[in-house]
């Protein structure tokens, strides 16, 4: 149940200003513990924004790849459902509200939040048909999600189960058809589906619990079919509660509201946003640099010494395997 569930202990906030002040913690933190020059560039301290990209900018960074999360789910083959976009969405926000864009790639977490869910939910596909879904060098995207899926589960704090909305709105659906004297309940459907496809492209999931985003698809649902569901929710759902019905009445709102504000980010900017990260980012975590094969490097010897015993008279010789490290580029999943 979500009233017990770590979703609402852990993951689900009081206000947006709370949710921007997390964003904004990591990438203050990101910037502190970056080297300083970086890749050759001179980096200004006074004047961190023009190398280093700043909270806002992350913001719309992250907006555009929430685009291309979905944009993923939909082309997948085969078909995925619902709930796997839903959980996918739910770790992507989560992940960067504990790291930075200028940490993680956002390209390559979203393919391994994608994947994750499918895990979760119990879809039941292997890496190797996961990774036929996304463009370029299979064995590379299959690298880049299996050597990130542990670090997703462990920035999770391994709270896995998600709770979407699509149950209530089921349940909602099924109670409007006994208490309701709504024509034809099922035209709502494509109507909700809309809207709760916008919610994931919102905070409306940190913020609000499933019950209240499957109502308030409901209700603008049936708004745009030019019916009126409030007397369903005062005297079916909240007859013998009115004392909760302003909590639910405004949450309701400021979901349709968040929707209703979706603004799409603008390409040109988002273009010279992904060059800017491009310089700033953490080269340890980026497969194509030589710190990052280093550091597999390192990984693939003290793994070795474990194995074998650090004090042995026998020692691996890693050299040989070097060709092996992951030297990916990034995933190409637009």
């Amino acid at each position: 149940m979500y009233a017990i569930s770590s979703q609402r202990r852990y993951w689900t906030f009081g206000s947006e200003k709370e949710i921007d002040e997390l964003r904004k913690q990591q990438n203050q933190n990101f910037i502190l513990k970056a080297p300083r020059p970086s890749r050759g560039e001179e980096v200004d301290e006074n004047n961190l924004s023009q190398f280093y990209l700043t909270p806002c900018e992350e913001k719309v960074l992250l907006k555009s790849y929430e685009l291309h999360l979905r944009d993923f789910c939909r082309r997948f083959e085969p078909p995925m459902p619902k709930c796997i976009v839903g959980t996918a969405f739910h770790y992507f926000k989560r992940f960067y509200l504990n790291n930075s864009t200028m940490d993680y790639h956002p390209k390559e977490i979203l393919a391994t939040c994608v994947y994750l869910s499918c895990k979760t939910e119990e879809f039941n596909v292997s890496i190797s048909q996961f990774v036929s879904n996304i463009k370029g060098d299979k064995n590379k995207a299959m690298d880049i999600i299996l050597s990130n899926e542990l670090l997703l589960m462990q920035q999770l704090n391994y709270y896995l189960t998600v709770h979407n909305p699509f149950r209530p709105i089921e349940g909602f659906l099924i109670d409007i058809k006994t208490r309701c004297s709504l024509a034809n309940p099922e035209r709502l459907r494509a109507g909700i589906d809309d809207f709760i496809d916008k919610t994931f492209l919102t905070d409306a999931c940190l913020l609000y619990a499933p019950s209240q985003l499957a109502l308030a698809a409901v209700l603008h649902s049936a708004s745009k079919e030019q019916e009126n569901l409030d007397s369903y929710v005062t005297e079916c759902l909240f007859q013998n509660a009115t004392d909760k019905l302003p909590v639910l009445i405004e949450a309701v709102r400021k979901i349709r509201s968040m929707v209703k504000a979706i603004e799409q980010p603008d390409k040109s900017f988002v273009r010279s946003l992904e060059k800017k990260l491009d310089l700033c980012r953490n080269q340890e975590n980026n497969p194509n640099s030589l710190a990052y094969k280093q550091k597999m490097q390192k990984m693939l010897e003290d793994e070795d010494d474990i194995e074998l015993g650090v004090n042995t008279s026998y020692h691996l010789n890693t050299s040989e395997t070097s060709d092996g490290i992951h030297d990916a580029s990034m995933l190409s999943v637009e």
